[in-house]
């Protein structure tokens, strides 16, 4: 039983290690319509920035600025106000106040940052 499980990801090892070299080729373009050389650099620009994007914290954002997030409305807003603090983001399906469908749209844009700690000794 430990050979086969050995040479199973023996495979699966040699499989990943093909689809990522295949990958990283460079795939063959028409001689007609070669793509513009700032394509990749446009890419590149607005993925940095997006990983940039500061999200917005379920446990300090205003009321105006949950109201920014898609689908959530002025209700909404004030039910995420209510049930704070959270622990993290997906408490906003388990506390029933976003569906599944709804967080997905606002899973990337929200972040539960914990409160920060008192100096007090």
């Amino acid at each position: 039983m430990k050979r086969m499980h050995g040479v199973i990801l023996a495979m699966a090892a040699v499989a990943f290690a093909a689809t990522t070299a295949l990958a990283d080729e460079p795939q063959s373009t028409p001689a007609t319509s070669p793509a513009p050389a700032t394509t990749s650099a446009k890419t590149m620009h607005h993925t940095k920035a997006a990983a940039k994007t500061p999200k917005t914290d379920l446990n300090s954002a205003a009321k105006e600025d949950l109201m920014k997030l898609p689908g959530v409305d002025d209700a909404t807003a004030d039910k995420i106000i209510a049930a704070r603090p959270f622990k993290t983001r997906t408490e906003l399906v388990s506390k029933n106040i976003l569906t599944s469908a709804q967080f997905a749209k606002v899973r990337t844009l929200v972040a539960a940052m914990p409160a920060p700690k008192s100096a007090s000794k």
